[in-house]
């Protein structure tokens, strides 16, 4: 086990404000996990961010860990010199699979969204409208033009180019089985090498592929670990709406370069892997999200 080494609290060249975002469905468990373990190892605050209302709990000297699970930062963050921002996005098509079975069965803490019931739904919530569609492409569909469709937007206005900030893929934390990724990540923070040590060792330790390979080590939100699941479990059908509608943003994000993709996918629900026994809990069956550290 490595030892926590000895942290400074002003950062290396003046980077003192540690910001982390995460999207829906794109890591957020598993980086929460992370910088947690990191906040409580050197006794550096972690501080959600969600509007600028908490800018005021940022402290005036010391490190501090910012979060946000929404991809979004107030302005005045940006324009700090002492800030620094890692970005993680995933494959949109597996968002879409993994929030829509998610989607039938989540509770109410953290995913409130899911059961205030809705004007446009005729009084229905979220989570009841979706669990009232029989057919996977119509689960698909409007998983895809609503709470997906929101994801996407946030993911597309991200500062991609801003200088303070570094994008990295959930598909290549999940292959990082030697931290190396994830290393140049924290070093974008200004850590020291031995902090670097240190934090790749809780990234190993909160990894499927390291310390939660085992199934007694998971939480209830860590299920298997594939990546590209989208391949088996989206329907041609939706595919091609989904190519029309959002087809150049998986473009402009680097996980495509044209539109063939679609021509891969299985022509059929019969045939997909999406079977509607995954995306039902009506009847009181939970139904089991592939998506690991979701």
């Amino acid at each position: 086990m490595t030892q926590t080494p000895q942290i400074s609290q002003t950062g290396a060249d003046d980077v003192r404000l540690m910001c982390l975002a995460t999207h829906h469905k794109g890591g957020t468990v598993w980086m929460k996990s992370i910088i947690q373990a990191l906040s409580a190892a050197w006794n550096i605050p972690m501080i959600g961010i969600w509007s600028d209302r908490q800018l005021s709990k940022i402290p005036q000297t010391g490190r501090a860990f910012l979060v946000n699970w929404h991809g979004t930062f107030p302005q005045d963050l940006w324009d700090r010199a002492d800030a620094r921002f890692v970005h993680i996005i995933r494959d949109p098509r597996d968002v879409l699979i993994s929030g829509c079975e998610y989607h039938h069965f989540a509770g109410p803490k953290g995913e409130g969204f899911l059961h205030s019931p809705r004007a446009d739904l005729g009084g229905l919530t979220y989570q009841q409208a979706i669990n009232r569609i029989e057919d996977v492409e119509g689960k698909l569909l409007f998983e895809m033009r609503e709470k997906h469709a929101e994801t996407l937007r946030e993911m597309m206005n991200w500062p991609y180019d801003h200088p303070h900030s570094v994008t990295v893929t959930y598909e290549d934390l999940m292959a990082d089985h030697h931290g190396v990724t994830f290393r140049k990540a924290m070093a974008h923070w200004r850590l020291s090498a031995a902090e670097q040590d240190h934090a790749a060792q809780v990234f190993w330790d909160n990894s499927l592929f390291g310390g939660l390979t085992h199934d007694d080590a998971r939480s209830d939100h860590v299920q298997t670990g594939t990546t590209q699941k989208w391949r088996d479990d989206l329907p041609y059908s939706v595919g091609q709406v989904y190519a029309k509608e959002f087809g150049q943003d998986l473009i402009a994000l680097g996980y495509e370069k044209n539109m063939d993709w679609v021509d891969g996918l299985a022509q059929s629900p019969s045939t997909a892997s999406a079977a509607p026994s995954n995306m039902t809990a009506a009847s009181g069956v939970r139904a089991t999200d592939p998506a690991v550290h979701r």
